[in-house]
């Protein structure tokens, strides 16, 4: 038997992922060809230099308490270079003021009123009060818009200034487009356990609390930024690299798949046994039109956002916010009454010591754009820079000048995950998993977060793997 030839359509870190584990399960004498149609590999990860620190500019943190990522450091050996936040408190600038970004939430939705009672106002805190006096609530096993939901039974306040800040930095997302289960499941869960409010089923779904168990950190980090992530996943997964060729074509062949790569006036073929596709949903609709319709047809549902992520590096006697960074409300403005550009600053520096510039610098990212909201995205760089340090200024009341600084976008960044995403998916997955030798992996499918992507990518691998050994691929919902 000849060795196997796989493909790896994109190479973020899906695609990657997917790349190493074909390598390791098929082992040493498979081609591997990963094809990328951007100049360089990583996605939506991007390590750039910033007052000469390795800076992330696109993803800035993992989930630390799920295994993927820590996993995957500890394969490549790169385990050592995981770090933590330090612990600074979050806030959030909503009503006009910046307040601590409460505690007892999930997802900003309140277990109990009072915890919340700083950042609304008196007649927010009331609908919130009010809301254990309605019927319970019934989803019968659907899905639900988060805005939808929340609005009619604890109010606008909650959903403007506690629960869209964070579901936009996460997802750059509009709450009444999102879906309840894809986004927060854990509040879904425990409204289908039974949870009769909001208010009830948020004390649910929170974690109980263990005092004599140290706390585990949340989020994580790379010392060198994602960069070194991404040097080691190529390195240990050997493939044979493309960049900048799209992938024009997928077709089947008598005894696999052919990929059309390159310019349409004189393509090259590539000829493989299997195909993991871990592109963006636009990109995997266009390449499944002729050879899986159905699920074509339903990527073609899921919506982008686009998003700008500015780096600047500020004087080393600049003193920050004592924060780790502060979130933005829709809707919220200046004193002059200018609106603000951005949605969300990290005061990188104080939630990560090692951030430093070369010469003690202080690192802060500046996020623009959400979901709908275009017309910020097409400002040039120039003036990006002055609007988001225009609303740094007014946020902190510092106004130094920076001395290095850094514009990273991300056109068509994030998908969002609309009512009924977990069934699209689902639908996706078992239309694709009926095609021997096809896979499909990225944060289209079961999150956008990197832990997740890395999933979708070991799992996407396996499938290839399985299908070329004869064995039932693994199916839905991995």
């Amino acid at each position: 038997m000849s060795a196997p030839r796989v493909a790896v359509v994109g190479g973020g870190i899906s695609g990657l992922v997917a790349a190493h584990r074909l390598r390791v399960e098929l082992g040493p004498d498979a081609e591997v060809h990963v094809v990328e149609q951007a100049s360089r590999v990583g996605g939506k990860l991007r390590t750039v230099e910033l007052a000469g620190r390795a800076y992330d500019l696109g993803a800035e943190a993992f989930l630390a308490r799920r295994p993927e990522v820590l996993r995957l450091a500890d394969e490549l050996g790169v385990g050592a270079d995981v770090v933590h936040p330090a612990g600074a408190p979050a806030t959030v600038h909503a009503g006009g003021r910046t307040h601590r970004l409460p505690t007892g939430t999930v997802m900003g939705v309140p277990a109990a009123p009072e915890s919340v009672r700083d950042v609304l106002s008196e007649s927010g805190l009331a609908a919130l009060r009010a809301e254990a006096q309605l019927p319970p609530v019934q989803l019968d096993g659907a899905d639900v818009s988060v805005g939808d939901l929340l609005r009619g039974r604890v109010g606008d306040e909650v959903v403007d200034r506690l629960v869209e800040p964070l579901l936009g930095g996460v997802y750059a997302g509009d709450a009444n487009r999102l879906g309840l289960r894809a986004t927060i499941p854990a509040l879904a869960a425990a409204l289908d356990a039974g949870a009769g409010s909001i208010t009830a089923a948020a004390a649910a779904a929170l974690p109980a609390p263990k005092p004599d168990v140290p706390k585990k950190p949340v989020f994580g980090a790379f010392h060198h930024g994602y960069r070194r992530l991404l040097d080691q996943l190529l390195i240990a997964a050997d493939a044979r690299l493309r960049l900048g060729l799209p992938v024009r074509r997928l077709s089947r062949t008598g005894s696999g798949w052919r990929l059309e790569i390159g310019a349409a006036p004189s393509p090259e073929h590539l000829d493989v046994d299997g195909v993991v596709l871990a592109v963006p949903a636009p990109a995997a609709r266009r390449l499944l039109q002729d050879v899986v319709p159905s699920a074509a047809a339903k990527l073609g549902e899921v919506e982008l956002a686009s998003m700008v992520v500015v780096g600047f590096a500020l004087p080393a006697d600049v003193r920050l916010p004592n924060a780790s960074g502060v979130l933005i409300a829709r809707g919220e403005r200046h004193a002059d009454g200018t609106p603000f550009t951005a949605k969300a600053f990290t005061f990188s520096s104080n939630k990560w010591p090692h951030l430093r510039g070369a010469n003690g610098e202080l690192l802060v990212r500046g996020s623009v754009g959400r979901f709908g909201e275009t017309a910020d995205l097409q400002l040039d760089d120039d003036e990006l820079r002055r609007r988001v340090r225009a609303d740094f200024a007014e946020l902190t009341g510092i106004s130094a000048e920076p001395v290095d600084s850094v514009v990273v976008r991300w056109g068509g960044g994030l998908p969002q995950y609309g009512v009924g995403h977990l069934d699209l998916v689902a639908d996706v997955e078992r239309a694709v998993a009926e095609v021997p030798g096809l896979a499909l992996a990225g944060a289209a499918l079961h999150g956008v977060g990197v832990p997740a992507c890395i999933a979708t990518g070991e799992a996407a691998a396996t499938d290839i793997t399985r299908a070329l050994l004869g064995d039932p691929p693994r199916g839905v919902g991995r």
